[in-house]
């Protein structure tokens, strides 16, 4: 499946990439190269998971992990085998069973030095426009304290490929990449660290050039 996962970034996800998008990432250096660590971006496109990953090594991608709600992709049997095995995306039960620990399966994917994908926003948001951010992660940071949370403003991906759309167009896409956060020691302010991180991040960019 290694392999597999490394032939579709190769031959179709990076020429696609490369094709669509004209990609400015800012303070590319700060992104981790090894893990634990987890990496928090704002979520516009589903291009938005496809390059993150682009941003690394085809030999690092078994362990770049994105966490995607389980209903959206576990409904198809294909989308399920290719989400799983090729995207080696951890699913997160939106409603989980009683007595099951639903951050479980993505702890021990820290504990064995993973390196994830998280959009705190929850699912993607209008073109190009930031959400509130959802607590989930807060409380993923608390059962992994020490683990940095490096927060990802991306802009451009949303025109690029909005929520609704399928069919991709070119679009010049920005990104700028912020210094690790660790927990904070109580949800309510990590959530507001995390918030002025993000804000911080999008005012760096200044004003949309499309508007």
């Amino acid at each position: 499946m290694r392999a597999l996962q490394a032939i579709f970034f190769l031959l179709i996800v990076r020429p696609f990439l490369a094709l669509v998008l004209g990609v400015n990432l800012r303070h590319a250096e700060r992104l981790p190269q090894t893990g634990p660590a987890i990496l928090a971006a704002n979520h516009n496109s589903h291009l938005d998971t496809l390059l993150l990953m682009s941003l690394y090594p085809l030999a690092k991608l078994s362990h770049v992990r994105p966490v995607a709600a389980a209903d959206y992709f576990l409904k198809n049997p294909f989308i399920a085998w290719f989400a799983l095995n090729i995207m080696h995306i951890l699913p997160l039960a939106r409603r989980p069973k009683p007595g099951q620990p639903p951050l479980a399966h993505i702890e021990a994917a820290l504990a064995a030095g993973d390196i994830l994908i998280l959009f705190p926003e929850g699912s993607r948001g209008e073109p190009e426009k930031r959400s509130a951010l959802k607590s989930g992660i807060a409380h993923l940071m608390e059962a992994a304290p020490t683990v940095p949370v490096i927060p990802i403003y991306l802009r451009g991906l949303g025109k690029a490929l909005p929520k609704g759309d399928w069919l991709p167009i070119p679009f010049f896409a920005d990104g700028w990449v912020d210094e690790p956060l660790v927990w904070q020691g109580e949800r309510a302010a990590t959530m507001r660290a995390l918030e002025a991180r993000f804000a911080a991040l999008e005012s760096e960019g200044g004003a949309l050039t499309w508007e």
